[in-house]
């Protein structure tokens, strides 16, 4: 997606440890002509899959899922990190945050997610996959079908494609960064 390389290039910055953070277009400050973009290409590449509900966790899946369920004309759920009073029928897992160094719960109502469902999951990055790996384990517990995931950045270099891949998830990253060194933005064309 040119337009999107373009603006990773232009815009994003490149941290020590493997850190790219496009915060001013993407996961803070949303450039919102960018997000449909974004989601006018997950609906192209997903498409001819049977998807009927989008899924994210929060927060900075939701802008792209959103427009993705948007343009496709899904519901959009989402795994929450804090898990409300509220809630009933609550399933969780444990996930660890590469950018934020810590576990954390996510949970979703199974009232949301249920075996006549086939999930689409939309996020922000793949970096080392622990996300994806809560993802699909909320999946399994509501007995839900996942017919793939999409991301807008991919790390190609923290292997998450890898880990996925192996356990047969169909994947689709609008950009993929080879490599963050030297403080320099290497992306695969």
């Amino acid at each position: 997606m040119k337009l999107l390389k373009e603006r990773i290039l232009q815009d994003g910055k490149c941290f020590e440890g493997g850190i790219l953070k496009v915060d001013s277009f993407i996961n803070h400050q949303m450039d919102p002509r960018l997000m449909k973009s974004i989601g006018v290409e997950f609906v192209r590449r997903f498409a001819s899959t049977n998807v009927n509900k989008i899924m994210t966790i929060e927060a900075s899946g939701i802008a792209p899922a959103i427009m993705t369920g948007y343009l496709m004309d899904l519901p959009v759920v989402f795994a929450k990190k804090k898990s409300p009073k509220t809630m009933t029928n609550a399933i969780s897992t444990i996930v660890h945050s590469f950018t934020k160094d810590r576990d954390y719960e996510i949970v979703i109502s199974s009232d949301y997610i249920t075996p006549a469902d086939n999930i689409l999951f939309i996020d922000d990055f793949l970096a080392y996959g622990n996300a994806a790996l809560g993802v699909i384990n909320l999946i399994d517990q509501a007995g839900a079908n996942l017919v793939g995931m999409g991301f807008i950045i991919e790390k190609e270099f923290q292997n998450g494609r890898i880990l996925l891949e192996s356990k047969g998830v169909k994947i689709e990253s609008l950009a993929i960064i080879e490599c963050l060194s030297h403080r320099q933005i290497k992306i695969k064309e």
